[in-house]
């Protein structure tokens, strides 16, 4: 039974915490609101869809969440590709059409992650590799920032593509509105200025709250100078999806189902402390796709959990997803006082938000850190990201699929098959390499080990380096150490018996070592134990090594075949 004294020290102990929260909610709601107000302006909606987004998912998540300190909104990726998906639907960007259609949206998108959680796929988030993601998010970041320039500098293009896009903007650069783009260069100051001086800092409530204040003061409007205009006040109205759009969205969500998810992952575990309960990811897929779901019925886009926006609530000391409820909270009081106020704001105020928060999305120093490890994974990054800049967003997030697919195939199908050697004088085996030139063989023997899973994707290659690297030494008796294969598909099995069966025509006797449980299980149900007997399936390499040097003392050792 809890004494009085100890749940009042706990109480006391709380609220230095609930403090923390608040300030963390309050700071967070700064940075978060103008970001998700632009977000929107990049998904081609109004302003206002970007409150709804920081305010009903950020709720749900709150309440459903395993991160402690998560904050789910909208994110540059995001806002991206459902940008694209909604032009595609509602390409005369009508209004009460596009409120539909982002309803439908981001409604897809929480069925997809709830119904991945059903089936238990949450290891869907890793089918898009490091690199690869590396790749596909520097594509996004360039579209992001091109898509901006033209409201930075007041001109209007026809976008159709990202390469004649730049070519269309640089053709316009004489049609520059110079008060506008002192408008953007104003705001890129305080944005950059007060990001290296103060870090985590509300520079984006003050670089919007000081657009505002120069549009009014100067009527910008007035002179040229195009702003957001009206946003509706109050409560956002209850949406349903439209059932005739879900045949068309359902692609272009399932890209951003799968991209919620692994950013929402991938933020969740990069901010979260030893202390803090492990991130679920079947959770999150609830989670996420609650607040989706939820979301859509409110007008809100589709969310994810946001890097930068986490990374304000821990800076500041968030404990908790009270935090998160308290932005949300300070994103209702906006929608309910303060709309009429930012219809006042540049939209160069909310281009340069979105170039310097996006901008984050191109990492040089990743691209060169891949190259100095491994060249074909750079080569899937930049494939990635010119996949993105050549067939726009939503076929880009394909290609990142696709390329990241065909790189695993490529590892998995060429696995290592190594020669296997003792070093002289002492029992350790290890591959022949030139390293260790003074490692001993067998002469007649040869001991072989294949590594990694066995299927019918690499069993025709492991069989032709088995066969070769026989044709080569000429053994009397193949040994093969199965110690690093975890697993053997019914066609590699197939493929190692018709193997067996040939080396044994030509007079080449096959032991097999070191089988773990699950392999010797497929064996047996194979009947291979049978023909080989017990005498040549042995328990490890050396023991395979005691029973040729049993059988046929060598008059020496040499090479890893016949001399």
């Amino acid at each position: 039974m809890t004494s009085p004294m100890t749940a009042t020290n706990a109480g006391e102990a709380g609220k230095p915490a609930l403090r923390l929260d608040i300030v963390a909610g309050l700071t967070a709601a700064a940075v978060v609101l103008p970001k998700a107000m632009a977000y929107a302006t990049v998904a081609g909606l109004p302003v206002a869809v970007g409150l709804y987004t920081a305010f009903v998912p950020m709720v749900i998540y709150a309440l459903l969440g395993s991160s402690r300190v998560l904050s789910v909104s909208s994110t540059t990726t995001l806002a991206i590709l459902a940008g694209t998906q909604l032009g595609l639907a509602v390409p005369d960007g009508d209004p009460a059409k596009l409120v539909t259609a982002t309803a439908t949206l981001a409604a897809l998108v929480g069925v997809m992650l709830i119904a991945a959680r059903l089936l238990n796929l949450g290891f869907a988030a890793n089918f898009i590799s490091t690199p690869v993601l590396t790749g596909f998010k520097a594509g996004i970041g360039l579209v992001i920032v091109l898509d901006q320039v033209p409201k930075l500098l007041g001109i209007h293009i026809d976008k159709s593509g990202f390469f004649r896009d730049v070519v269309s903007v640089a053709q316009h650069l004489p049609d520059t509105s110079l008060l506008t783009l002192a408008v953007a260069v104003a705001t890129f100051s305080v944005l950059i200025g007060m990001e290296r001086l103060w870090p985590h800092s509300p520079a984006p409530l003050v670089a919007v709250g000081g657009g505002i204040a120069a549009s009014w003061l100067f009527g910008l409007k007035a002179m040229g100078v195009s702003t957001v205009g009206l946003i509706p006040q109050g409560f956002p109205a209850l949406t349903l999806p439209d059932l005739a759009l879900v045949a068309e969205l359902a692609p272009g969500a399932l890209g951003m189902a799968l991209m919620s998810f692994t950013e929402t992952i991938a933020a969740g575990r990069a901010f979260a402390r030893p202390a803090d309960p492990p991130i679920n990811a079947n959770r999150e897929l609830v989670a996420t796709g609650a607040s989706n779901l939820g979301g859509a019925l409110f007008g809100a886009m589709p969310a994810g959990g946001g890097t930068s926006q986490t990374a304000v609530v821990r800076s500041v000391g968030g404990q908790s997803q009270k935090a998160s409820l308290v932005t949300a909270g300070t994103a209702l009081a906006t929608m309910l006082l303060l709309a009429p106020v930012l219809g006042l704001m540049p939209h160069a105020t909310l281009a340069a938000v979105v170039i310097v928060y996006s901008v984050g999305l191109i990492q040089p120093g990743e691209f060169r850190a891949i190259r100095s490890v491994r060249t074909m994974e750079f080569r899937w990054a930049l494939i990635a990201c010119v996949g993105v800049l050549l067939f726009g967003t939503l076929k880009g997030i394909v290609v990142a699929i696709i390329v990241s697919m065909i790189g695993l195939a490529s590892q998995t199908a060429h696995p290592r098959v190594s020669i296997i050697g003792r070093k002289r004088g002492a029992d350790v085996l290890r591959p022949l390499t030139a390293e260790h030139p003074d490692d001993e063989t067998f002469e007649g023997l040869l001991i072989l080990r294949p590594e990694g899973r066995l299927f019918f994707v690499n069993a025709q290659y492991v069989a032709d380096r088995i066969r070769a690297l026989v044709a080569e030494h000429k053994p009397r008796v193949v040994t093969l150490d199965m110690s690093r294969v975890p697993d053997v598909e019914y066609s590699a099995l197939a493929a190692l018996v018709e193997g067996e069966q040939r080396m044994a025509e030509g007079g080449t006797v096959v032991w097999l070592a070191g089988l773990n449980p699950g392999v010797l299980e497929v064996a047996r149900n194979a009947g291979l134990d049978r023909r080989l007997g017990r005498e040549r399936m042995l328990f490890n390499a050396r023991a395979a090594i005691e029973r040729f040097q049993a059988l046929d003392k060598p008059a020496g050792s040499g090479g890893p075949g016949a001399s």
